[in-house]
């Protein structure tokens, strides 16, 4: 067999990394040869910050739009930025193990969140972000319009545009920048995004009955790459997004782990500027460790979460 899986990725430094991961791991479990196609999207091209772009699927669109057209074999995304409706003609056939959900700050000297002086500058250009600093730490100076890639937001904290910035860890860790770490953030006390941290690979959805050998074989590497834990924690915090109707650039933080024959999630909503939050946390016993009574244990927990944040007035916050 000489085919040859196209991965579609961003072609973003992060991006390249994370897919090549993937492409690495796709072509042991395939059995077949894989190459990355960069595709170009929206959220590359634009320098507005995400809320004005609406931050609905603007790393996404294009990405899916080449796998629909067969120009690749299957696409890569960041699970953050994916948005929860489902596409049609398409399916997320895995989600891997998710890497570190934390969120992490990258300070001159080293310093922590607590040890930045009053008036610091601080640079994040995420609505949840900004509300989390300014819930916790009303003194600082947030720059919100921020943008641009790891490299380049590391870099204004280097030449002194801003004291700090706040970074996903699992980025840095992937590029091998973690000595860049100043302070990894405890997920009890700093909740991020649904699905930080998590990758997920999404194909055709009529790949599922072509019996081509090489169809056969694509979807069953792809699936060989699924994390069960992954895939059901990730649907319990986007199934909270999606029921309180968010986008991915809402100011929305969850955080849900299998642990002792049990699913536990805690989602909270902020306000833009910080001044109020609404948190709900439930749990589920599971039956099993099966793919099948994790996702339903996850769609469960996250319907009762979405409705004490609702009948708490999260809707009047986000």
């Amino acid at each position: 067999m000489t085919d040859r899986i196209r991965v579609g990725t961003r072609g973003s430094a992060l991006a390249l990394a994370q897919s090549g991961l993937v492409a690495r791991d796709l072509a042991r479990s395939a059995g077949l040869e894989t190459e990355l196609v960069t595709v170009t999207t929206q959220g590359d091209t634009s320098r507005a910050n995400l809320a004005s772009l609406g931050g609905t699927g603007v790393f996404a669109t294009e990405l899916r739009t080449a796998l629909l057209a067969g120009e690749v074999d299957v696409i890569v995304h960041s699970l953050k930025d994916l948005p929860t409706k489902p596409f049609d003609g398409l399916v997320i056939a895995a989600t891997p193990k998710r890497a570190d959900a934390r969120d992490v700050l990258v300070a001159r000297d080293g310093l922590s969140l607590a040890e930045l002086p009053e008036g610091a500058r601080i640079g994040t250009g995420s609505p949840r972000r900004i509300a989390e600093l300014k819930a916790l730490r009303p003194d600082l100076e947030v720059v919100a319009d921020f943008r641009g890639n790891i490299d380049s937001r590391i870099g204004k904290v280097a030449s002194g545009d801003v004291d700090a910035v706040i970074l996903a860890a699992a980025g840095l860790d992937r590029l091998g920048k973690a000595d860049a770490v100043s302070e990894r953030f405890s997920l009890s006390a700093w909740p991020t995004a649904p699905g930080q941290g998590a990758l997920a690979l999404e194909v055709r959805a009529e790949q599922a009955s072509d019996a081509t050998a090489f169809s056969r074989a694509l979807l069953n590497g792809v699936t060989k790459l699924d994390h069960a834990t992954t895939r059901a924690t990730v649907r319990a915090e986007r199934d909270v997004l999606a029921g309180l109707e968010a986008g991915c650039a809402a100011p929305v933080a969850t955080t849900a782990i299998v642990d002792d024959g049990m699913l536990f999630l805690t989602a909270t909503v902020y306000a833009l500027d910080g001044s109020r939050s609404i948190t709900a946390s439930h749990a589920a016993v599971l039956d099993s460790s099966s793919a099948i009574d994790l996702l339903a244990a996850a769609s469960e927990v996250a319907g009762r979460t979405v409705a004490e944040l609702l009948e708490a007035g999260a809707k009047d916050l986000a």
